[in-house]
């Protein structure tokens, strides 16, 4: 059958075939070609000299077959590659036998001298000839280090990309068969090939035809597509620069022209102004600028925008990737972003927030695809925290063997289980895999022991996610349950700070996945479990208690910028002072103590008393280093900042007192009279 007929059965089309790198070596050049065609020709001649124009015409067939006329017929069918043969196998299978034959032809050449002397000059050739392209293929073979057959493309790329350093990064052409957990696929980063799969391409797509006339080109990326709805895209000055390459892996960095830190300037004073209307006129004028379009994607989402807010976030994703260096690549993995220089965290938040409008939006695959994305730039310090969200997109898009294997990969040097959300996940996981139809009945009993054993071990660990969860499904816990001191309500109120924030925090994201009826059985089924061991004095109850005490005290600083861009309620109301009492903006929350700073903000020039309103110059007067002439010195300006820092603690720490006060307070009823509507003065 033909290469074409197979493709059309496997429903492909011509180019579009893995490329074999084995093709593509410097032996098949068309000097080498010819070479092939003349040996071809003379061996015809010596061995059967009767049929040159049968040989001449096949030459001439195969010459016309060897002019490619396409670039991609060199590109070969990988599917088809145990069928045809290299052509190096080609010159060297038939090789033995035409030199014994033309041994045979050279024995009787010397029976017989009156034999023409251009037949032997045509075997001398063919003979060097033939020692040339041995010598080539030996040296293809060192290259190789080792044989590999055509039919393995994996051990051929292995060997490839050893000697010669090549990575190759597409996702199509072969690859490992256990890929890395934060492997990226492109098209998964498209929200339309998830919608695809569960409503169909004409649900989604509709009727939409490209009209030809007045059709803007734009350039092609993969995180979002440009709308026409969108001004018109010009470079805001924003550039990526390669730092260092090390070990495999390439730092990059964001870097702000001069226009664009001037622009910056005037972004930071509109911030400061507290009108969002100053940050729409400066984006009227600068429609790409970053940081505008990320702080009023915020004030639409407050107001209920959702639309508007998804697409400023689209638009400044597509600016960035546009100011994408050649080298820098979504789905290797080895690209890397510094989350202390400010100039990368714009595009940490634009990820992040795009990725929440996703989940929202019904795509959580995709999401998942972002949230990999963005824990590949920065997987050593996770500066938005990922590990607390990625469980709960895993189980949301059904990756169970994905959430098992970055749990097994990275628990030795991560501690996956020290978090809750990994505690209860796999347990969950494991549930999920015994729960499928298609397993084995031994297997899938060994996948719900494995099950249980997980979700007891997370809940004597962190006996406080209980009741919470339960309350959020709305579901009423037995007697036994709420009268036991374990899960009672000292278990919530004796939690650090750190456990209670992470507790409220995986509560309040994922209860939704643990409403079904099944999972509720299952979960009191191991609560009852739990409750007798306890009663028994389980050695392992103390040890997680010791566990809880020492550990869980302060939650680092990545947590807390976690749970601010998450908006939870349960999660953001277990904050402590230090953060809830400083300044957030949504462009770059709790930046970090240490940032690595490329260009300073000028000094503003202080505006004089007659332009200040007298409420203002009243409370400014009030302060001992009042000068109505000048401005404040830096060291005072410092002692002010410091003062009503500490003034905004104690007037927080004094409302959640009134709060308090007021939540205790119960008002006493005056007695009641049989008629409170009769008259003093009335007679009987």
């Amino acid at each position: 059958m033909s290469t074409r007929a197979l493709r059309r059965l496997r429903g492909k089309q011509r180019g579009q075939e893995a490329l074999d790198l084995g093709d593509l070596t410097l032996g098949d050049s068309l000097e080498e070609q010819a070479e092939g065609e003349a040996e071809q020709l003379d061996v015809a001649n010596v061995s059967h000299p009767s049929d040159k124009k049968d040989s001449s015409r096949k030459a001439k067939k195969n010459k016309a077959q060897k002019n490619f006329s396409n670039i991609y017929e060199l590109i070969c069918d990988v599917d088809n590659e145990g069928e045809k043969i290299s052509p190096d196998e080609e010159a060297e299978k038939p090789s033995g036998n035409k030199t014994s034959g033309k041994e045979k032809n050279d024995n009787r050449d010397t029976d017989k001298p009156d034999q023409k002397e251009t037949s032997t000059k045509s075997l001398s050739g063919d003979r060097v000839k033939k020692k040339k392209k041995k010598k080539k293929t030996k040296v293809t073979s060192e290259d190789g280090q080792k044989a590999v057959p055509d039919d393995n493309i994996d051990l051929l790329l292995e060997n490839l990309e050893q000697p010669n350093g090549l990575s190759l990064q597409n996702e199509d052409c072969g690859g490992s068969d256990r890929r890395s957990v934060l492997h990226v696929e492109h098209r998964n980063l498209n929200p339309e090939t998830e919608l695809k799969r569960y409503f169909g391409a004409r649900a989604v797509l509709g009727d939409q035809r490209p009209r030809q006339r007045n059709r803007q080109f734009h350039r092609s990326t993969w995180m979002t597509s440009p709308k026409d709805s969108w001004p018109r895209f010009s470079r805001p000055g924003i550039s990526m620069t390669l730092l260092q390459s090390k070990d495999g892996v390439q730092y990059f960095t964001f870097e702000h022209s001069r226009d664009y830190q001037q622009v910056q300037f005037k972004f930071l004073d509109a911030v400061e102004s507290m009108d969002p209307n100053n940050i729409l006129a400066l984006l009227q004028l600068n429609p790409y600028h970053i940081d505008s379009l990320l702080q009023l994607s915020d004030v639409c989402r407050i107001q209920e925008d959702q639309e508007m807010a998804r697409d400023l976030i689209e638009r400044a994703l597509y600016s960035f990737e546009c100011a994408f260096h050649p080298l820098f690549s979504l789905t290797a993995g080895t690209s890397r972003l510094d989350y202390l220089r400010p100039e990368n965290r714009a595009f940490y938040l634009a990820l992040y927030k795009h990725m929440m409008f996703l989940e929202k939006r019904g795509c959580p695959r995709t999401a998942l695809e972002y949230c990999k994305l963005i824990l590949s730039l920065d997987p050593d310090s996770d500066p938005l925290c990922m590990l607390l969200l990625i469980d709960f997109l895993m189980l949301r898009s059904r990756e169970y063997q994905s959430l098992l294997q970055l749990y097994q990969d990275w628990e030795e040097h991560r501690n996956l289980s020290q978090l809750p959300n990994f505690a209860f996940s796999t347990a969950l996981c494991y549930f999920h895999l015994s729960q499928q139809e298609d397993m084995d009945p031994e297997e899938s009993d060994k996948q719900r022991r494995k099950a249980n054993q997980m979700l007891q071990n997370a809940l004597i660990m962190f006996p406080g996610v209980l009741m919470p969860l339960l309350d959020l499904c709305t579901v009423q816990p037995d007697v036994t349950v709420t009268s036991h001191a374990f899960f009672g309500p000292k278990s919530q109120i004796g939690q650090p700070p750190a456990l209670a924030e992470l507790t409220a925090l995986y509560v309040g994201r994922a209860y939704n996945v643990w409403r079904e009826a099944a999972v509720m059985l299952w979960l009191e089924e191991s609560v009852k479990e739990v409750l007798l061991r306890v009663d028994a004095k389980d050695p392992q109850v103390e040890d997680s208690q010791n566990k809880r005490k020492q550990r869980y005290q302060s939650a680092p600083r990545n947590i807390h910028r976690h749970v601010l861009l998450s908006e939870i309620k349960e999660a953001t109301s277990s904050l402590p002072l230090e953060v809830t009492t400083q300044p957030l903006m949504g462009f770059d929350p709790l930046p970090p103590l240490d940032s690595v700073i490329s260009y300073t903000r000028p000094e503003r020039q202080h505006v004089g008393a007659s332009n200040e309103s007298t409420l203002s110059l009243f409370f400014r007067s009030l302060l001992p280093n009042f000068n109505l002439q000048g401005g404040l010195r830096q060291e005072d300006e410092m002692e002010v900042a410091r003062a009503g820092q500490e003034l905004n603690q104690e007037v927080n720490r004094l409302m959640v007192a009134m709060r308090d006060m007021l939540a205790n307070i119960r008002f006493q009823e005056p007695p009641r009279e049989d008629n409170p509507y009769r008259d003093e003065d009335e007679w009987d």
